[in-house]
């Protein structure tokens, strides 16, 4: 039986988040220069996105490029921006072709100007796709979005349209980029380092997370069937006992 056919149709996660790391290392492990690593990292980007729309996942948000990113080396930076910008151009058949949405969460006033169009349009010729829904982090950190949050907040208890007391976690939600979409179940993060790395930390406070060794440009679909394995053999409480869980799963099969 194949990874795939082992997997519970019936529970897999609607959103999945996934940290690509190791694209520089699996390069200079190769000896080559960091941004054949982001080349062949697009690679795994189509074969994921792939299977994720394969499997009916809803949403499937990709940590492309993180606010401490602009601080890289500015080759690197320029290599990555025109990458960027130029596997966006060529996707977007692939994408409507797949029934397959765009979206981009982050602070776009940091991208370079010639990038915006780009990825407005992509935006714009994909928005009545019905199927996954692609979200792309580009220029983005959590805690950058979180300040941000407060500062719309801020101006809208300014202007009256936001009464203090009747702030709470629903509409706090509704300020930050993830506003539409639901919350990950599953966050993945490539090439063997244990931390979130100032990625949806509002979002990710319940998601199971998982770690694997595997470098970005290697991660393949049958990589993303094992990570959804784990996930199914885990038992997801939000903060009760499994005694309670398992009193509610018996309650709804009756």
């Amino acid at each position: 039986m194949s990874l795939r056919e082992k997997l519970d149709v019936s529970r897999l996660p609607r959103h999945i988040a996934i940290i690509m790391d190791g694209n520089g290392r699996w390069a200079q492990e190769k000896g080559e220069d960091r941004l054949f690593g982001h080349y062949h990292g697009v690679e795994s980007v189509r074969n994921i996105v792939e299977g994720c729309a394969e499997l009916g996942i809803e949403y499937l948000t990709l940590y492309a490029f993180s606010t401490e990113n602009w601080d890289r080396p500015e080759y690197e930076v320029t290599g990555l921006m025109e990458l960027l910008v130029e596997t966006i151009h060529q996707e977007v058949p692939t994408l409507n072709k797949n029934n397959i949405r765009l979206h981009v969460i982050g602070d776009m006033d940091m991208l370079p100007q010639y990038a915006r169009p780009e990825l407005q349009e992509a935006l714009e010729l994909t928005k009545s796709n019905t199927g996954l829904n692609l979200i792309m982090a580009l220029s983005y950190s959590s805690r950058w979005e979180l300040v941000n949050a407060v500062k719309h907040i801020a101006e809208d208890v300014k202007a009256g349209k936001l009464d203090p007391g009747q702030i709470n976690q629903d509409n706090f939600r509704q300020y930050l980029c993830t506003g539409n979409f639901p919350d990950p179940e599953l966050m993945i993060r490539t090439s063997g380092e244990h931390r979130i790395s100032n990625f949806l930390l509002y979002q990710l406070a319940y998601a199971e997370l998982y770690f694997t060794t595997t470098r970005w440009p290697d991660f393949r679909k049958e990589h993303l069937y094992e990570a959804i394995l784990d996930y199914q053999q885990r038992e997801r409480r939000f903060g009760k006992t499994s005694d309670q869980i398992q009193r509610e799963t018996a309650t709804d099969a009756h």
